[in-house]
């Protein structure tokens, strides 16, 4: 019996450089077309000059726990496959946006052909034992794909004392993308 997994991805914001590889890279990966995104950059500047502090981060899909568009979607397109993500079956997904409606993260899109999209850490990827385009893609290994049910010590590793800070955490969705500050 195949062991389970529970999928998060942990981001470096100290490291991340804004160059926008890993959005190329998942745009290329998965036929994402012109002007949608499955994950983004973001920059957010503080303060006041000259004493300015910037924030770059990748964002996508949170996959959460909780996720409200897998609670919202009328036809079950929207799914927990047991790996800690959540997916969307296109065969099942009419495009009625009501999973559009319910995510806080604005994670989602219609694709011109009709249904929901959105990240999907690569799953096609990680059943082959690969990592996601996006991952493998940055040039700063600010991206890190992680089973949760393996050893803590390569959360530990990755964390070494820093602030991991999660978005919208009020909505109760428990996010599994977690920002290193």
């Amino acid at each position: 019996m195949a062991r389970k997994k529970k999928y998060a991805m942990f981001i470096d914001t100290l490291k991340c450089v804004g160059c926008s590889a890993c959005v190329y890279a998942c745009k290329s990966e998965n036929q994402v077309p012109e002007g949608f995104c499955r994950d983004w950059v973001v920059q957010k500047t503080e303060g006041t000059f000259p004493h300015l502090s910037q924030l770059i981060r990748s964002e996508r899909c949170q996959h959460c726990e909780n996720a409200p568009c897998v609670t919202n979607c009328p036809t079950g397109a929207s799914y927990y496959p047991g790996d800690g993500t959540v997916q969307v079956d296109r065969n099942l997904c009419t495009g009625c946006k009501a999973c559009i409606a319910a995510c806080p993260y604005d994670a989602r899109y219609i694709h011109p052909v009709g249904f929901a999209d959105k990240c999907t850490f690569c799953q096609h990827r990680l059943k082959e034992g690969l990592q996601p385009a996006c991952v493998t893609a940055c040039p700063t290994e600010t991206l890190k794909l992680v089973d949760l049910m393996e050893n803590s010590s390569t959360i530990e590793d990755l964390v070494n004392g820093r602030q991991i800070v999660k978005d919208k955490v009020h909505a109760g969705t428990k996010p599994k993308l977690f920002w290193l500050v």
